[in-house]
């Protein structure tokens, strides 16, 4: 989990730092959890790009991971810890009891051998899953759920971890790593300990090609751009735009509210994100 800084033997080198893969130990994952990815390179079902500069990249193996962590009950041993291109954190292979194996994300301080399991009767350890119900004020945790039963979908990437803070009622209160405190019901999973890689955040990639090794394309300024393309492009010499930023299509993008009044998803967040106290 360490960073390693390479020697400027290129100018692509310089300032460029790479990951050590200490903690890796197996670099050929398991078989029956591998299944092709195909790219979709941002593109939605209709085949229309819903999320510019993404593309090309290197080929990937998709990783089938257990979100849900559904085997209540059911003692597992972490028998390896592997890489993930898809994702930024480290996965690690759990064998159950019943000869089950699953992936799970790998949370900082968990090693080969150590003992995992999920549900209400676990033990407050790195690595066991409980009802948020469950799990005492204060612990750090990760893969939550936000809807019961649907799976882990918050607090999933390297080095993150939120903290519960309250419970009341139904519901408990958590402070997520961007800052944000939310409340989320008690019956919902979450997997206690921090989510591991947490060097990930301290790696520079040094070039514009390993960039593109991650499948990410060139951004353009909409200033350096024709008139006809952006509504910041054209003007005589150098321009900042002229008005407030906008997207090509004129939709304002910073500052500009997106959440539905009919449908208010966010009643259940206590203190905003972009909160400045």
């Amino acid at each position: 989990m360490g960073i390693r800084i390479l020697k400027p033997t290129t100018p692509g080198q310089r300032g460029m730092s790479v990951s050590t893969f200490e903690e890796i130990t197996s670099d050929r994952p398991h078989k029956p959890l591998v299944k092709g990815k195909k790219r979709i390179s941002g593109r939605n079902t209709y085949g229309r790009v819903t999320m510019r500069r993404r593309g090309g990249g290197h080929k990937r193996r998709y990783r089938e991971i257990d979100f849900r962590r559904d085997k209540h009950g059911v003692p597992g041993t972490i028998v390896t810890i592997e890489y993930d291109p898809n994702r930024s954190a480290r996965i690690a292979l759990v064998s159950y009891r019943d000869g089950d194996k699953r992936y799970i994300l790998w949370a900082d301080g968990l090693q080969v051998g150590a003992e995992v399991m999920s549900g209400d009767a676990a033990r407050i350890s790195v690595g066991n899953a409980l009802p948020l119900k469950s799990i005492p004020i204060g612990t750090t945790v990760h893969n939550i759920e936000m809807t019961k039963g649907r799976g882990g979908q918050i607090v999933r990437s390297a080095g993150t971890g939120a903290q519960l803070l309250a419970r009341d009622g139904d519901y408990c209160t958590l402070r997520l790593p961007s800052g944000e405190v939310r409340l989320i019901h008690h019956d919902c999973m979450a997997t206690i300990g921090q989510v591991g890689n947490l060097d990930h955040m301290n790696v520079d990639l040094g070039k514009a090609g390993r960039s593109r090794w991650l499948g990410r394309r060139p951004k353009v300024r909409g200033v350096v751009m024709n008139p006809h393309d952006h509504p910041h492009g054209g003007g005589e010499g150098k321009t900042s735009g002229g008005r407030h930023p906008v997207t090509p299509w004129g939709i304002p993008t910073k500052g500009y509210r997106t959440r539905s009044k009919k449908k208010p998803s966010g009643r259940f967040i206590v203190k905003s994100r972009h909160s400045k106290k």
